[in-house]
């Protein structure tokens, strides 16, 4: 089959696979698979190597990222379970000062999803949020919905958090370049300024119009829990130390980058600049924060935790691979590349309603940043998105789109509502509304970027 009848036949098996993953319950792993094997038939692969092919795209994938998603997830849960994360909010509220809790929910949420994933950030923060909110009196779905947003947008944009990560390693390897992570940073980091101004307002005004259950709580009793919380931890680590396995690594990389650019490649420095040996610096200074809390007869649980939690990531990542593999192998390439006229009109709006289709049809952020990576990869030079610092906005477009819209069918929905104090119909006016006014900032953002890109 080639053609429009084989371009048919990719969209309904697009709709196949969501509908498996969102109304059947089928695993995100066997509904990628599935879908790649059949479109591998349908689209006429020589069956002598249909199987290389799926090896090749799954192989492949866990190859370049897999050890970079592990480490980055290893660093994430070293930082919860040392009180570095905490440590972290604790200096942003020091910084923009208790009068704002509103902006230091947003700001902390926004650092500490860098490496922790967002639902187990909202759960490590909601203390200090339910304590600002007692202290100042101000409103308290505001603060969790700076508190969400903050923590959701650097969840979809910025590495090491393990979709973003992913999905730039596809989309580099759809442009035969090596995945620049530094630059995917910048990018993420510059593309979270609009969804941050927006997600900050649409909070104080949704605040004046939702109550929380939680907003006539005693206050003793939600000091003693957050102080609680801090002992449990023992002796928290000083400011610099909680900082170090997050900004380390990324010193390291731009370090290695710069000198680079100058045309000065010392060994060394390129070695300790590339993403898996800087992120493995930044696991060695999150082991040396659990040595001096005492807590090292905990690594091996630790570790063993976090390889479960990014175990179906990283089969999901790599199903995702395969599914660009053959879809990179099939005729589907050369009809895109000869029609490719409307989707290069559409510009980054395409990887974002691609993302958003499947991010609102199936609930996870992370299986729609890496689903709709490994649909694009082999389509990156056909779409005109063939330079590095697009393979970045496309990545960052990416994830804007995965933010739109969390509601029911997603776990960070029920995290936000439940620890909010909310009730669900709250929640699809706090959550829901809130992630789509975040995403359609972030595209904007993106857009603008691409301007000067």
């Amino acid at each position: 089959m080639t053609g429009i009848p084989l371009l048919i036949f990719f969209v309904l098996a697009v709709v196949v696979m969501i509908l498996a993953i969102s109304k059947w319950h089928v695993h995100p792993f066997l509904s990628i698979m599935g879908v790649s094997l059949i479109l591998a038939l349908v689209a006429g692969i020589d069956l002598t190597k249909i199987a290389d092919v799926i090896g090749a795209g799954f192989s492949g994938t866990f190859t370049s990222i897999g050890i970079v998603i592990i480490l980055g997830a290893l660093v994430g849960v070293l930082l919860e379970k040392t009180g570095a994360a905490l440590k972290m909010a604790d200096c942003v509220v020091k910084l923009v000062g208790k009068k704002n809790p509103e902006l230091a929910m947003l700001i902390m949420g926004w650092i500490v999803s860098i490496p922790v994933f967002c639902d187990s950030g909202f759960v490590i923060l909601n203390p200090i949020r339910k304590s600002l909110v007692q202290k100042t009196g101000k409103s308290s779905v505001a603060c969790t919905v700076c508190l969400s947003m903050g923590l959701y947008i650097s969840h979809c944009f910025i590495p090491p958090t393990p979709g973003p990560i992913a999905a730039a390693n596809t989309l580099f390897g759809g442009i035969g370049a090596e995945v620049n992570l530094l630059l995917v940073m910048g990018i993420g980091v510059a593309c979270s300024i609009l969804p941050m101004i927006a997600g900050y307002f649409f909070a104080a005004f949704i605040g004046k119009k939702v109550k929380a259950k939680d907003e006539a709580c005693n206050s003793e009793a939600i000091k003693q829990s957050y102080e609680e919380l801090v002992a449990s931890y023992g002796k928290l680590p000083n400011g610099f130390a909680a900082f170090a396995p997050i900004v380390v690594p990324i010193i390291l990389m731009g370090l290695a980058s710069a000198l680079s650019m100058a045309g000065n490649n010392v060994p060394f420095f390129v070695f300790l600049g590339k993403p898996i040996i800087a992120l493995a610096v930044g696991v060695l200074l999150g082991i040396a924060l659990l040595a001096e809390a005492g807590k090292m007869g905990d690594f091996y649980n630790i570790t063993n935790d976090t390889l479960k939690t990014v175990g179906p990531i990283l089969f999901v990542t790599a199903a995702g691979g395969v599914l660009g593999k053959v879809i990179s192998s099939s005729a589907l390439i050369t009809f895109i590349t000869d029609n490719a006229g409307a989707l290069k009109a559409m510009g980054l709006i395409f990887p974002f309603l691609l993302a958003a289709i499947l991010k609102s049809a199936q609930g996870s952020s992370t299986v729609a940043i890496t689903t709709t990576a490994g649909i694009l990869a082999p389509l990156m030079q056909s779409l005109g998105f063939a330079s590095p610092t697009y393979a970045c906005l496309v990545t960052v477009a990416i994830g804007a789109g995965a933010m739109v819209v969390s509601h029911a069918n997603d776990s960070y929905f029920w995290v936000v509502t439940n620890f909010g104090e909310m009730e669900t119909q709250d929640g699809y006016k706090t959550q829901t509304l809130g992630t789509l006014v975040i995403g359609l900032a972030a595209i904007i953002n993106v857009l603008i970027v691409s301007i000067f890109a």
